[in-house]
């Protein structure tokens, strides 16, 4: 690799550079405040441009510095959201709660029914709630994924008015076939559900309310997929992760208390 002065190195590692790519203006971001004159300013323009024609890689570095830095602070304004309103995210009486109720390590899942990535996940968070007996997690379904994913969503939710959210959920999401309404009244069946309660309860009110009470507080935290956890109010975890990750959440979440 060419190696370049320090002072382009510490720009990279700063993250100026990356300021400078963002900027319409050169170094607008620094300017105020700073000891370089217009003539120094200009000779590491110069550098940077020279820098960048021998060494693409420096210009992906860059671009990686932004990326991190904006996921670092959308993270933090999440998480501060979820802090100052901890009861909603935290308690629930119309979301499934497993493991622990009274559980002193608190985790949030944000999960669509017709996500591939939920999907695989369900073994492997029965593996972590088995494993960490002070886990309280609360699942928050989210329709987000079409009119399919409403269905779904809508389903799930009106199968807890029978005390049979995480049965029927369970089915549902690992069941294969195409879906639409005349699935959702074969898996209840197959689960011993009033199917056309079921029916009239995914259309009521409280159903309703729940869905978009999840979808707001999905909002309130910018939030880009699913699966999305909240590992208490210190860490947020957006999109698929493995179970071992979620292990080391979990133990990091411990040692802050």
């Amino acid at each position: 690799m060419t190696q370049f002065p320090s002072f382009l190195s510490r720009l990279v590692a700063g993250g100026m550079l990356a300021a400078l790519l963002a900027s319409t203006t050169p170094f607008a971001a620094h300017a105020q405040g700073s000891s370089f004159t217009p003539a120094q300013r200009a000779e590491i323009v110069s550098i940077v441009r020279d820098a960048l024609k021998t060494d693409p890689s420096i210009l992906s570095d860059a671009v990686a510095a932004l990326q991190s830095k904006a996921s670092e602070q959308k993270a933090a304004s999440a998480l501060d959201v979820v802090r100052r309103n901890a009861p909603l995210f935290g308690d629930s009486s119309t979301d499934i709660v497993l493991g622990n109720p009274h559980g002193t390590l608190r985790v949030v899942e944000f999960y669509d029914p017709r996500c591939p990535y939920c999907r695989k996940m369900l073994g492997d968070l029965d593996t972590l709630i088995a494993a960490t007996p002070d886990l309280r997690l609360v699942e928050k379904v989210i329709p987000i994924l079409g009119p399919n994913s409403m269905l779904d969503a809508q389903a799930i939710m009106a199968a807890g008015q029978q005390n049979a959210y995480l049965t029927f959920q369970k089915a549902l999401m690992t069941d294969t076939s195409a879906p639409g309404q005349d699935r959702i009244r074969r898996v209840a069946a197959q689960v011993g559900l009033d199917v056309d309660r079921l029916e009239r309860d995914m259309k009521s009110a409280p159903v309703a309310t729940a869905l978009a009470k999840n979808v707001a507080l999905a909002r309130s935290i910018e939030l880009d997929g699913t699966p999305t956890f909240l590992i208490g109010d210190r860490e947020i975890i957006p999109g698929a992760v493995s179970l071992d990750e979620l292990k080391a959440a979990l133990a990091r979440l411990k040692k802050s208390h």
